[in-house]
């Protein structure tokens, strides 16, 4: 953790939070039970971020093609979304630590009462200006990208965009991560290597590092030897 200290921290870290499933099971327990133990691993490992000084964490917590599983178990993910976001309201570490918090992805397919609850979290959040968390909820890194291109042709359209005009920066501030540095480095547990539609567009330069332990078992020095190794590398950005 000393040399961690010592050297460039990234700004935006991405979470891609796998393996609960396959935890639980190899300890014999109901898959389902696994969501809620990475619940709860989630709390330790924004707390080790917000030590470590980095202020922007996205978190891949519910994609697109997961809302296709079992129906019982899309329903106790969509119940531990909102217990995650009620807690918000009344978690002490949230606000002394004036974490903003954001859920991104197309959240017109959550529930009413879960699109509430999570709007309720943000506007209690809205003012932090310290720390932010972004939860990808019922996101697609597609997805994404098509929704920002349909907004830039409304734009264009509508005669508040040239043609001409559009470039990577110009399309950037169109994506649900508008007005945030991308992600320096995107971690991913379980041992796969994959981004499986995470951050598609903003992940064109990050760092990855694909760590061999499932997310319920995230240990503090995994998460710094994640970040040594981001350390060690150079990042010239093609130049």
């Amino acid at each position: 953790e000393a040399v961690v200290r010592k050297g460039s921290m990234p700004t935006h870290v991405g979470l891609i939070l796998d393996g609960n499933r396959r935890w639980a099971r190899e300890r014999g327990l109901n898959e389902r039970v696994g969501h809620k133990y990475g619940f709860e691993k989630l709390k330790n490992v924004l707390r080790w971020c917000w030590e470590l000084g980095i202020h922007v964490v996205t978190v891949y917590a519910l994609s697109m093609e997961n809302l296709r599983r079992d129906q019982k178990e899309v329903e106790e993910l969509m119940a531990l979304l909102s217990k995650a976001f009620t807690e918000v309201l009344g978690d002490q570490e949230i606000h002394t630590n004036r974490v903003q918090v954001k859920a991104i992805g197309r959240l017109e397919l959550l529930s009413r009462d879960l699109r509430d609850t999570i709007k309720k979290a943000e506007e209690a959040t809205r003012g932090y200006d310290a720390n932010t968390i972004y939860v990808a909820v019922a996101y697609g890194g597609r997805a994404e990208i098509l929704d920002a291109s349909k907004r830039v042709v409304e734009e264009v359209v509508g005669g508040k965009l040239r043609l001409e005009d559009i470039t990577e920066e110009t399309f950037a501030k169109h994506l649900y991560t508008a007005g945030e540095p991308d992600p320096d480095l995107v971690i991913r547990t379980s041992g796969e290597e994959r981004l499986s539609g995470f951050l598609l567009w903003q992940s064109a330069y990050s760092e990855f590092c694909f760590i061999d332990v499932y997310w319920p078992e995230m240990r503090r020095i995994d998460l710094l030897r994640a970040l040594r190794t981001f350390q060690m590398r150079k990042r010239n950005y093609g130049k």
